[in-house]
């Protein structure tokens, strides 16, 4: 993939297809987007580079994954699922759900499986977007980026990894064919996966060795199964399940607002503090899982058997890896394990979105290089020089929220925007760059004295030192900005 300023022209290519929109990726951002434009009439297509729909939830499938986020909330305000089995859904029925919504909004025909996008440039002389694919060339009017922040796996440089020489994997490329009954694991990482996974599988394995470089805030988990009497109510009375999801969401708007005032944060820690003194009796062990940053500073997360899996015979806690020398991995402060299998679970790339090297603007440069690894894009959702382009779950975006909430709120201005340009003859949409620097230094300034700007090491915070995760105020007002498309704002062209 080429990342200079300037990327050479395509080679000529007859396009398959133009299309109104198109829109990348067919997780649940992709889809909602092509459920939305599809009921206003809109000519879509959605571009998938797997050989199944669901993103983030088809390619997840370690040992225990699930939602740290309640069911009720997580999923489409206008698909609600009163068949969720459990409070925090899991894996397989999530992406079941994905499926089963897109067959009953009728977009599956609209999805392009195994077409993956090399390369999408804006052509300023035709004022649309070429799309390069692995399938050929098609063209498009608008594109929608739905390309999800939990995309692509990140695996650290260490020294010696190359001399490895057993079996080794990320969570979110899980080796299922390998058998880890009584083997030696490393499991290298201890956020949102690791706390899923290594509940699941320390009793299998012979030992497991926890390399964790700093420890993570876990509370206690609210998990419980839904009965089928609970199912029969919230089927019936749809109602009643919006109304619970009201609830929930009011819930992690209160918790937004728990992470901006220490004295309630000092609470919320409390609570993490007790799970650990219930959990863990050994001493040692409880200091080495004690975080020592403010809570929210770094993703929080939820389990229920977190500490009691780190506190079993089988497991022992490490700080994080030094280097590896063969079969053994040994730590910063000189603890060397035997292994024959490595698990990565180290996330994803968040603060520096990938799809980024794929976007060629109206400069000529591609985004990655604009951005210089510290993105910004105006209210998350388009960024000055790329016309008719929509990033979903763009930068700065991120709040302590379901992902619904945000998602629901970007699709809301993409609609209105493409519709708009559809009534008022448009063009070209574009940011005014003037308004998107004024707006980012105003967002900066704001996460300048946020709990997630407090100094711990965190992928919400790039390369450059510079927040380029996390939405500083309210959701309220996210998708108040967000809930229609205003043309005055934004500089237009119209239709020649």
């Amino acid at each position: 993939m080429p990342r200079s300023s300037t990327p050479p022209a395509a080679e000529s290519a007859t396009a398959l297809a133009h299309h109104e929109v198109i829109i990348v990726g067919a997780g649940f951002a992709g889809l909602g987007a092509a459920i939305q434009l599809r009921a206003q009439g809109i000519d879509l297509l959605v571009l998938e580079k797997a050989a199944a729909i669901g993103g983030v939830w088809r390619d997840n499938n370690y040992p225990g994954c699930g939602c740290d986020i309640p069911s009720a909330l997580y999923s489409y305000s206008f698909a609600p699922n009163p068949h969720w089995s459990r409070w925090f859904a899991t894996q397989a029925e999530i992406k079941q759900y994905t499926v089963d919504t897109a067959r009953r909004f009728g977009v599956l025909p609209l999805v392009r499986l195994q077409t993956e996008l090399l390369m999408a440039r804006w052509l300023v002389d035709k004022k649309h977007w070429q799309l390069e694919t692995s399938a050929g060339t098609y063209t498009a009017k608008f594109v929608v980026m739905a390309c999800g922040p939990m995309h692509t796996p990140i695996v650290p440089d260490i020294p010696g990894l190359d001399t490895f020489t057993g079996t080794r994997f990320h969570s979110a490329q899980w080796n299922h064919a390998y058998d880890l009954t009584q083997q030696r694991v490393a499991v290298i990482g201890s956020g949102a996966s690791a706390i899923q996974f290594v509940p699941k599988i320390h009793r299998q394995v012979q030992r497991l060795s926890l390399f964790q470089r700093t420890a993570p805030w876990v509370l206690p988990k609210m998990d419980a199964a839904i009965s089928p009497r609970w199912q029969t109510i919230f089927k019936r009375l749809p109602v009643v399940q919006s109304g619970l999801r009201w609830l929930l969401y009011q819930q992690f708007e209160l918790l937004n607002v728990c992470l901006k005032y220490p004295a309630l944060l000092k609470r919320l820690q409390g609570v993490g503090l007790r799970h650990i003194q219930r959990s863990i009796q050994d001493p040692a062990l409880k200091a080495q899982v004690t975080p020592d940053f403010s809570i929210g500073c770094k993703r929080i997360l939820m389990s229920n058997t977190w500490y009691r899996a780190l506190a079993h015979k089988q497991v022992e806690v490490l700080p994080g890896v030094a280097r590896i020398q063969g079969q053994t991995v040994v730590a910063s402060n000189g603890a060397r394990a035997e292994v024959d299998a490595l698990i990565f679970a180290t996330g994803f790339e968040v603060a520096n979105p990938p799809i980024a090297h794929h976007i060629v603007g109206a400069s000529g440069q591609l985004l990655s290089t604009q951005w210089q690894g510290s993105p910004q894009a105006y209210f998350g959702t388009m960024t000055p020089d790329c016309p008719n382009l929509f990033l979903t779950f763009g930068p700065n975006l991120y709040s302590f929220t379901s992902a619904f909430v945000i998602l629901e709120a970007q699709l809301k201005f993409i609609g209105s925007a493409v519709l708009t340009a559809r009534k008022k003859s448009l063009a070209t949409i574009a940011v005014d760059p003037v308004k998107s620097a004024r707006y980012n230094l105003l967002l900066q300034q704001s996460l300048q004295r946020s709990v997630w700007n407090s100094g711990c090491s965190s992928y919400f915070i790039d390369k450059n030192g510079r927040n380029s995760t996390n939405w500083p105020w309210t959701t309220y007002y996210m998708r108040w900005r967000l809930a229609r498309f205003n043309a005055n704002d934004y500089l237009t062209e119209g239709n020649r």
